[in-house]
C-alpha cells in the first residue's frame, strides 16, 4: 500500500520526466527499477480506464438504461478525497468568503467515510429510465406513466448545479396524486431528461447546443414516446429551455410553466413595497456578490473545468456553496437539506463529470450592464395562429447569436464563452418573433 506522499509522486510525474527516468535506469542497468515504474505506469492506465463510466450507444429507440458506477471509480474517489490538499482557514466567521473551512472538511469527511452511493443507485434504478438519440447525441430521461391512461404529459427540466435527480421526490405525487392525497384529475405521465452534457446524456462536441436546440430536442422526444399533447416546466437553465419552448410552439405544446421567470420591470417603482424592495434587493446582491461562479463559467469554463475534473474536494465544494446561498436555511445549507442529498447530487456530478467542463452560467448581460435596453416582451404559450396572454418577461434584451452555432452553446460546452456577444433591437410592446434573434436577460 502506497503512502500519501508516494501517490503525489506517482501522479505529480509528468510522463516526459518518467520516460527519462526509465531511459536512466536502463543505462545504469537498473532493471527493477524500469520494471516497477512499468508497472505504475501500467497499472494507473488501467485504473483510469476502469473509473470511467461508458454509457451504451444510443440510437433512435428508446431504449431501458440502468445505472451502474463500476467499484474503481467509488475506490478513485474515496482516494482523491483523503489526498485532499486544503487551503488556509477563511479570515472571517460567516461563509462571506466562500466555504468555511471546518464544513468543507466536515462535508468531505463525511463523503469519504460515510456516504454510500451504492444505496442511491438502488433509489435511482427504481425509477424507468431510458436512452435514445436525437440530433447526433444520445438523451438521458425517466419516463414515469401514470396509472390515469388520460393523465397529461408534461416535462421537466433542471438547471446547475441540479439534475434530474432534483425532481425525484416530486415524480411519485404528479404521476398517482391519488396515493399522496391528491386529486386523480390533476395526474401527469413525467418525463426528466438530463440536458446534454450532464448525468447520463452524451457530451456535445461542438458548438451549438444552446436552450432552442435544446428545445428542439425535447419537441422531438415528447412525440417519439406518443403524446400528441403535453406541457412543459423548468427552472434555472430549464426555465431557459422552457421559454424557448414557448418561443418555438412546437406541435403539441399546450402550455409552459417556469420558477424562474427572468422577469424584471421595465421601471423600477419609485416607492417599492416591502416585496418589491426585497427581489430589488436581492437581485443586487447576486449582481455584486453572488455572481463569481457565474462570470468565471460562463466566460472561461475550459480553464475552471480542470481544477473541477480533477479534485473531488474541490467540485464538491463547488456545487455545495450554492446549496447555502440558494436553498432557504438559517446560515447552513443543512437546515434545508441533507448531507446525503446534497451528495446524491455532487456524486452524479462527480462520477459523470470527470475529464468533463462544468456548466457556463446562464446567459446575462454585460457585467455593467451597458449596451442593454430594458424592454417589455410577450411570447406565445399556445400552438394558435394569433397571439394569447402568456408568458411575460422583462430584461435587458441582449442579442447573443441564437441562429449561430459559434454563439450558442450548451450548459456543459467548453468550447465557447456563453456571455452575450452585443445587444440588439428590442421587442417592441407587445411583439412576438416566431424564431427569436434574441433572449431576455436579467440579474434577478
Amino acid at each position: 500500500m502506497k503512502n500519501d506522499l508516494e501517490h503525489r509522486a506517482e501522479v505529480a510525474v509528468p510522463l516526459n520526466s518518467r520516460r527519462k527516468f526509465i531511459r536512466a535506469a536502463v543505462t545504469t542497468g537498473g532493471a527493477a527499477i524500469l520494471s516497477a515504474e512499468l508497472a505504475v505506469l501500467t497499472a494507473r492506465v488501467s485504473a483510469d480506464t476502469a473509473a470511467q463510466i461508458v454509457l451504451p450507444a444510443a440510437t433512435k429507440d428508446v431504449t431501458p438504461f440502468k445505472v451502474s458506477v463500476p467499484q474503481s471509480a467509488i475506490d478513485d474517489l474515496k482516494h482523491r478525497l483523503a489526498s485532499t490538499r486544503w487551503p488556509e482557514r477563511e479570515t472571517v466567521g460567516d461563509w462571506s468568503q466562500g466555504v468555511p473551512l471546518q464544513k468543507a472538511q466536515a462535508l468531505i469527511a463525511y463523503w469519504r467515510d460515510k456516504y454510500d452511493w451504492r444505496r442511491f443507485e438502488a433509489r435511482l434504478n427504481a425509477f424507468p429510465q431510458y436512452r435514445t438519440q436525437i440530433d447526433g447525441l444520445g438523451i438521458h430521461f425517466i419516463h414515469v406513466r401514470s396509472p390515469r391512461r388520460n393523465a397529461l404529459p408534461i416535462i421537466l427540466t433542471h438547471g446547475w448545479p441540479g439534475s434530474f435527480v432534483e425532481f425525484m421526490e416530486t415524480i411519485g405525487p404528479l404521476s398517482d396524486p391519488t396515493r399522496y392525497g391528491g386529486r386523480g384529475e390533476d395526474a401527469f405521465h413525467v418525463v426528466v431528461p438530463s440536458l446534454p452534457g450532464f448525468a447520463f446524456s452524451d457530451k456535445p462536441a461542438e458548438t451549438g447546443w444552446d436552450v432552442n436546440r435544446i428545445a428542439r430536442a425535447w419537441a422531438t422526444l415528447m412525440p417519439r414516446l406518443g403524446y400528441e399533447r403535453w406541457v412543459a416546466q423548468g427552472g434555472d437553465w430549464g426555465a431557459g429551455v422552457t421559454h424557448a419552448l414557448a418561443h418555438q410552439q412546437p406541435r403539441g405544446l399546450i402550455a409552459a410553466h417556469v420558477n424562474w421567470q427572468f422577469v424584471f420591470p421595465e421601471k423600477l417603482p419609485e416607492k417599492p413595497t416591502p416585496a418589491e424592495q426585497k427581489a430589488i434587493d436581492r437581485a443586487a446582491l447576486f449582481a455584486n456578490d453572488q455572481s463569481g461562479y457565474f462570470r468565471e463559467q460562463g466566460t472561461r469554463p475550459q480553464t475552471i473545468g480542470y481544477p473541477l475534473a480533477d479534485s473531488a474536494a474541490g467540485q464538491a465544494l463547488w456545487i455545495y456553496e450554492k446549496f447555502q446561498s440558494w436553498t432557504d436555511n438559517h446560515g447552513n445549507p443543512e437546515d434545508a437539506l441533507s448531507v446525503d442529498a446534497m451528495l446524491d447530487d455532487i456524486s452524479l456530478y462527480w462520477f459523470t463529470d470527470t475529464g468533463r467542463t462544468p456548466a457556463p452560467a446562464r446567459r446575462g448581460c454585460p457585467a455593467d450592464g451597458s449596451n442593454c435596453r430594458w424592454r417589455r416582451r410577450s411570447f406565445r404559450t399556445r400552438s394558435s395562429a394569433r397571439p394569447r396572454p402568456g408568458l411575460k418577461l422583462y430584461g435587458p434584451t441582449c442579442s447573443i447569436g441564437m441562429r449561430s452555432t459559434r454563439a450558442g452553446t450548451s450548459p456543459r460546452s467548453s468550447s465557447q464563452s456563453s456571455s452575450p456577444r452585443s445587444c440588439g433591437r428590442p421587442l417592441v410592446r407587445g411583439e412576438v418573433r416566431d424564431r427569436p434573434e434574441a433572449v431576455t436577460c436579467s440579474w434577478l
